[in-house]
């Protein structure tokens, strides 16, 4: 566990481990949970590429197999005092314009329910 105070920036690096100087690595997604397992609240960091907290902020990183970031600690509501972060990296191969990894936000549009 990594011991934080509430509000307090967190700063976090993604590093992908290849000898491939043409792979670039992507945050896709980064959600934070009350418990360790797949629980049903989440809080949205980043999804989907887009940022979905107003704390968050990347940082330069000068090489593209790295990505740095930061955000604010927080604690779930009515709950113990953990949070457990998981994050998903796409990796993917330079100079591909249109893999994941170059387009950005992604908003996908919502499901129309039907009657």
């Amino acid at each position: 566990p990594y011991y934080v105070s509430i509000n307090q920036d967190l700063f976090l690096e993604g590093y992908l481990h290849s000898p491939d100087p043409n792979l670039v690595l992507f945050l896709d997604t980064c959600v934070a949970s009350p418990n360790p397992q797949n629980s049903t609240v989440t809080y949205d960091i980043i999804r989907n590429g887009c940022v979905r907290d107003h704390t968050y902020s990347t940082y330069y990183s000068p090489y593209r197999h790295m990505v740095r970031f930061k955000f604010n600690a927080f604690q779930f509501i009515r709950s113990n005092p953990e949070v457990y972060l998981q994050c998903e990296f796409v990796v993917c191969r330079t100079p591909e314009n249109y893999s994941r990894c170059f387009q950005g936000c992604i908003n996908r549009p919502k499901r129309e329910a039907s009657s």
